[in-house]
């Protein structure tokens, strides 16, 4: 019995390990620079990302990947998986140890975009030159057979969890992960991403794995690399796609017990919320009330590459970016779930790729002299709405939330502890004298300006002794968002 209690509190304790993405202190939040190149990433880990207090990147995927030339190289063969080689057209192998080392000195982790469920979804040449025959399940790159497959019938009946984890994925090579061959490749695939310096890796398509093999997986990865600063017996952190909006057979649920789960419902119900579909008021009970996974199991986001395109009108991207900001805000205002951010490039058409000169080859963002960016890219992780509030997370690490208010309808605020406040509305202005828990004193507002050289940029809210200001947001101001925490408070003069 002993035995059984010791080896249940390990398993259990790895779980909760895999769960940490082992921010540096003081920061939070994951960004997706979404098919930037390696040496880019390196450099924006530098000069933005640590000084803003981002906790890690998302990088895509960095095996090698099918060229789809003749659809101008859309931003999905690089989910087309031909051997675990690391050359893509965001660099190779010694580019990507270069950016892992540099990011890593300056505290912010690399989060791998892990394509482990299937392989091509067409025959071709990959971006390292090893060739992918789809028809006959052939990959000499790995090498993958056709006995390191599942049959080719076609995911086509969500009610069915055998279809949908058994059968591919859109006409995608569907691996199958219960062979020990298999296993062992995927496993020494990430294990070199380990040996690399990665933080841990965010799992494609894990809806379409079962969730037993996917445990042998991750359960057999090494520990993170000490030599770039991580303790002894860190555990990788694992975050999965499994999207679940209910009503189908396989449950993100399944999942929470060998990692973090990506949680679709999160974007879905905010951006509905920020759009006037709910009434802002509701939000009170924002978490597992609305069905969202527990806090812990869960790593949120507005929108992502994918549901960008194909999610529909309640998924608020970088197009409709008052309320994006707004939905933004509040999720980094509100202590649930580990945060990350999407970072986008400008597409017009859903299949459309990242910004390439006419050789295919990725162009590099260019930063504007307001910080924002160019060449095709958005980099909402630029704007000023933005940053801040992951500055704003950061100083309030370890609050609760607290003085919670509403008009019963689209005007709510809350304080995080005495450590910040926020406030928002979708309808009318505010004018209220309200608790923000604050030490009394004055405070920039975070989403209008900055504390820059002792001054405010933006608006100031005058907190009282007790802890009352005068809150004033107006409906038609640019952002329906007003914030304040102790990092942003003005020295008092003597």
């Amino acid at each position: 019995m002993r035995s059984c209690i010791i080896l249940l509190t390990l398993c259990f304790c790895g779980v909760f390990a895999q769960k940490d993405p082992h921010f540096a202190d003081g920061r939070n939040s994951i960004v997706h620079l979404f098919e930037w190149k390696w040496n880019d990433i390196a450099d924006e880990c530098e000069r933005f990302l640590a000084p803003k207090g981002f906790g890690g990147v998302q990088i895509s995927p960095p095996n090698e990947n099918l060229v789809v030339a003749d659809s101008g190289r859309p931003w999905w063969e690089r989910y087309q998986p031909v051997s675990y080689v690391i050359n893509t057209r965001s660099g190779d192998e010694s580019a990507f140890a270069d950016m892992t080392q540099r990011c890593n000195a300056v505290g912010v982790r690399i989060y791998v975009d892990a394509v482990i469920n299937h392989m091509t979804g067409m025959s071709g040449t990959g971006t390292a030159g090893n060739s992918a025959d789809r028809t006959g399940k052939n990959y000499p790159g790995v090498p993958y057979g056709s006995g390191d497959f599942n049959s080719d019938c076609e995911v086509n009946n969500y009610q069915d969890a055998n279809n949908v984890r058994n059968c591919a994925l859109v006409g995608l090579a569907d691996l199958n992960q219960g062979t020990d061959y298999v296993r062992g490749e995927l496993i020494g695939y990430m294990n070199h991403m380990i040996d690399l310096g990665v933080a841990g890796f965010r799992v494609d398509a894990a809806k379409h794995m079962w969730p037993g093999d996917l445990g042998t997986i991750f359960s057999s990865l090494q520990n993170l690399n000490t030599g770039h600063g991580f303790p002894d017996g860190a555990r990788p952190f694992i975050y999965q796609e499994v999207i679940d909006l209910g009503g189908e057979a396989i449950s993100k649920h399944e999942y929470t017990d060998i990692g973090c789960v990506l949680e679709f419902q999160f974007g879905v119900s905010l951006g509905n919320a920020f759009q006037g579909g709910n009434q802002l008021a509701n939000l009170a009970n924002w978490g597992p009330d609305w069905n969202l996974l527990d806090g812990l199991d869960a790593v949120v986001f507005v929108d992502n590459h994918d549901n960008q395109r194909t999610g529909g009108s309640q998924i608020l991207t970088y197009k409709n970016p008052r309320p994006y900001k707004m939905a933004i805000a509040f999720m980094l205002a509100h202590p649930y779930g580990t945060t990350r951010i999407m970072s986008s490039f400008a597409f017009d058409n859903n299949d459309q790729g990242p910004p390439q000169d006419g050789n295919g080859n990725l162009v590099s963002p260019s930063i504007n002299d307001d910080g924002t960016c160019g060449n095709g890219y958005v980099c909402e992780h630029r704007w000023r709405q933005i940053f801040d509030m992951v500055g704003f997370r950061n100083a309030v690490a370890g609050t609760d939330i607290a003085n919670w208010w509403s008009d019963g309808n689209q005007q709510i605020a809350f304080s995080r502890g005495d450590k910040g406040f926020v406030a928002f509305t979708l309808g009318g202005d505010i004018n209220q004298h309200l608790n923000t828990g604050l030490p009394g004193g004055t405070y920039c507002d975070v989403i209008s300006g900055v504390l820059d050289g002792g001054a405010c940029t933006g608006k100031t809210v005058t907190v009282g002794s007790d802890g009352y200001a005068d809150i004033s947001l107006g409906a038609s101001e640019d952002d329906g968002v007003l914030a304040i925490h102790v990092n942003a408070k003005l020295m008092s003069k003597l």
